[in-house]
């Protein structure tokens, strides 16, 4: 067995006062307790900041993180890796965090190599699909889940298939005061001659108020000097989406039912000590919640930690707390039972000093210290069993082109457009769009043409066959999965991308019978290629005639594409353009690259300089605002589309743009020779390993699947046909340019493999 290492540094992540909730003051409490249990720890609190808060923390707060914004996540991951902490705890609500469930978390944890353990101040017995996600993600990435009832334990075991010895049970912990005198403390606040009740916590409707409120009536008949003390400011997001209306709503209810006077509200945060002095003037505490789903209360271990007698209703930590020696459990929301315990354990004197006194020796199993050793051996444990990460060499696979996801979306008719998850989802059937998309990848296999890859080739080039409506001259683009077409005629860029297949293969295609077909029906198609007028759709087409030249170098139907375009390109550049936007039209939007590859490629066969340049230029442009200031390959969000002359926005981030930027990046290698567009082609491929703005792969290289986009949080983990087809065109370019088939040509930037 290894011998335990002692830790005496680590970071804490969570709320932290002056922030005004519970899990702020817990996460204050657990530093208090780990420090003074252990004098040489450093602790380092890194605070979540809710939107639009400005707190001013106390020095051991060393890194605010705004709750949304996933740089503060990724900037605390690096200050913590850089601060010579061992370990982490976390405090995880999922209220606390960014993102769906308070998914932006794992912006930190992924990106910390240090042990992970978790406290969950809450564990849901029906969370929804991302809460589940949330919780199971973090069972993986911490040494130790704790939680604080044994309730948790078993939901998480239970629900998400967690194992036992991933679980601790560490319960609240609680403050160490003697027992007090009642009597005097009630001379403290004024509460003379009063049996007191009391609830404390911020206020709002799910706390229960209401219920004792109508139990007041039966209380009062039997005891007239009962006085219920609500204590507690309303909860701030409740003020501030209906201001006071609550309190102001069960105070009208106690005037209603004539009990007024028998009803005290204290509007204001307490902090701990103050509370402690309210909780010694307490002869019942009641915490009436409506709704089980509560596997821990603070407020509940503090009054018990004080020898209160407490009557609640059945959450489940008051479950565990609450007996019939510690007080009295009642339905939820039922005043009438309320009532009668409460009025039975005033009217018992000697059943109350039994259950304060009961309740004082159950706090002493909770007290701070005790919890300060449990959390100080789990995070010793935690840190001598994480493995020890020797640097070595970062090296990315190598590139190879795989079929496997593009034959899972294939059938005898074509490939599917989407899928659920891996699942091709059926209800969206094919389109013109990823048939073309997968010929041209059939054909840019090198060494990875196989029989399977020639049966393939024949089933998409019959799928673009079959798209083409002579009659309007156009080709069709969505079919249903019964092969009913859904149009008669396509988009725009469908015609330009099916243009763009059949030249591919007229060039490239390894039998004759293909390039044959394929010369057939780009001379029907093209003449008809001339009536598209949108820049991207030209330009796939344009990309479609420079290879049927390559074919065929006389062919005039592809001349006059290749001159049309290239100088509808050229014209849109250099009317649009400004000094902080060199680009073709006011907006950025998809398959951005494309434009500048296409611009150069025309340059290059029309031997127009001017062309060439502007089209470098552009491209040069383009590079610049899809380099994140780390260095790593940023695509135009999706976001962005529409935004004129508008820095674009991060997210979503689709494969396509990868795959363009880095067939563009090489077509400017090829012309130019400078390397610098090696590294650009090669930066974008790497987007799709994890070189991202969430450091989330987004492709298997052994799988040959990829998922359709990355999201402000995660990926989007569908795996639709443009996604899967984009990754291994790219696999296809970068084996290209390796120099060797199967990638072996190192430089600066790794081999092919980068």
């Amino acid at each position: 067995m290894k011998d335990v290492r002692r830790v005496n540094h680590i970071a804490i992540i969570g709320n932290h006062p002056p922030r005004r909730c519970g899990i702020a003051t817990f996460t204050d409490d657990v530093r208090q307790a780990l420090t003074a249990a252990r004098s040489d720890l450093r602790a380092d609190l890194y605070a979540m900041d809710e939107p639009g808060s400005l707190h001013a923390y106390p020095d051991h707060v060393v890194c605010q993180i705004s709750q949304n914004d996933l740089a503060d996540y990724r900037a605390a991951a690096r200050r913590i890796n850089d601060s010579g902490a061992q370990m982490v705890c976390v405090q995880h609500e999922y209220g606390i965090f960014g993102g769906s469930a308070g998914v932006l978390l794992f912006q930190l944890l992924d990106h910390v190599q240090l042990p992970v353990v978790v406290t969950l101040h809450t564990v849901l017995e029906h969370p929804d699909p991302d809460q589940r996600e949330v919780i199971e993600r973090l069972a993986c990435r911490a040494s130790k889940l704790i939680v604080m009832a044994e309730k948790g334990r078993t939901l998480l075991e239970q629900i998400h298939g967690i194992a036992h010895d991933k679980i601790a049970v560490v319960p609240h912990g609680v403050p160490d005061r003697p027992l007090a005198d009642i009597e005097s403390a009630k001379r403290r606040f004024g509460f003379e001659g009063r049996r007191i009740l009391l609830t404390f916590g911020l206020l709002s409707p799910n706390k229960g108020i209401e219920t004792i409120i109508r139990a007041l009536p039966a209380i009062t008949a039997q005891h007239p000097d009962a006085l219920y003390v609500v204590l507690g400011a309303t909860h701030p997001h409740l003020v501030a989406r209906d201001g006071e209306t609550y309190r102001e709503s069960i105070a009208q209810l106690a005037r209603d039912l004539g009990v007024e006077r028998h009803v005290r509200f204290i509007n204001a945060f307490t902090e701990t000590e103050e509370l402690l002095d309210y909780l010694e003037a307490v002869d019942i505490y009641v915490t009436p919640y409506l709704h089980e789903a509560q596997i821990t209360s603070g407020t509940l271990s503090y009054a018990v930690a004080l020898g209160k007698p407490v009557v609640s209703s059945p959450y489940w930590h008051a479950v565990e707390v609450v007996t019939p020696e510690t007080g009295a459990l009642a339905p939820f929301g039922d005043h009438d039972a309320f009532a009668r315990e409460i009025s039975a354990l005033l009217a018992d004197d000697a059943r109350q000093e039994r259950a304060r006194k009961t309740a004082y020796d159950l706090g002493r199993t909770m007290i701070w210290p005790r919890l300060a050793k449990a959390y100080l051996e789990i995070f010793d444990m935690a840190v001598s069993q994480h493995p020890v990460r020797l640097p070595v060499a970062l090296r990315h696979p190598r590139a190879e082109v795989r079929l496997d996801g593009v034959e899972q979306l294939t059938d005898s008719c074509g490939m599917m457009q989407h899928s659920i998850f891996s699942i091709p989802d059926r209800n969206h059937g094919y389109c013109v769009d990823d048939n073309a998309r997968a010929l041209i990848l059939m054909h840019r296999l090198g060494g990875a043409r196989s029989t399977r890859s020639e049966e393939l080739a024949t089933i998409y080039a019959s799928f673009v066959q079959h798209a083409w409506n002579p009659g309007d001259g156009a080709f069709r683009n969505f079919m249903s999965y019964d092969r009913r077409w859904l149009e008669a005629v396509g988009s725009q860029d469908s015609f330009g991308r099916s243009i763009w297949a059949v030249g591919v293969t007229a060039d490239e295609a390894g039998r004759a019978d293909l390039r044959r077909w394929a010369g057939h029906l780009f001379d029907q198609a093209a003449p008809h290629a001339l009536k598209l007028d949108g820049l991207r759709s030209g330009a796939f087409a344009l990309l479609g005639a420079v290879s049927m030249l390559k074919a065929v170098p006389a062919h005039a139907n592809a001349r006059a594409i290749v001159e049309h375009f290239g100088r509808r390109l050229h014209d849109a550049l250099v009317e649009c353009r400004r000094p902080d936007w060199r680009w073709f039209e006011p907006v950025l939007a998809y398959d951005n690259a494309r434009l500048p590859e296409a611009l150069l490629l025309a340059g290059q066969l029309l031997a127009n300089v001017a062309m060439t340049e502007d089209a470098l230029d552009a491209l040069d442009w383009l590079d610049t605002v899809q380099t994140a200031k780390a260095g790593h390959f940023r695509a135009v969000g999706t976001e962005s589309f529409g935004r004129a002359f508008a820095p674009p926005m991060i997210y979503d981030q689709q494969p396509l743009e990868a795959w363009a930027s880095v067939d563009a990046a090489i077509t400017a290698l090829e012309v130019t020779g400078d390397p610098r567009w090696r590294e650009s082609a090669m930066r974008a491929w790497r987007w799709y390993l994890g070189e991202n703005d969430l450091g989330q792969p987004m492709a298997s290289i052994a799988e040959g699947s990829c998922f359709d986009g990355l999201m402000a949080d995660r990926p989007n983990l569908n795996t639709g046909a443009e996604s899967v087809l984009a990754f291994q065109l790219a696999c296809c370019a970068i084996v290209k340019i390796s120099g060797t088939a199967d990638g072996a040509e190192h430089s600066e930037a790794g081999a092919v493999a980068v």
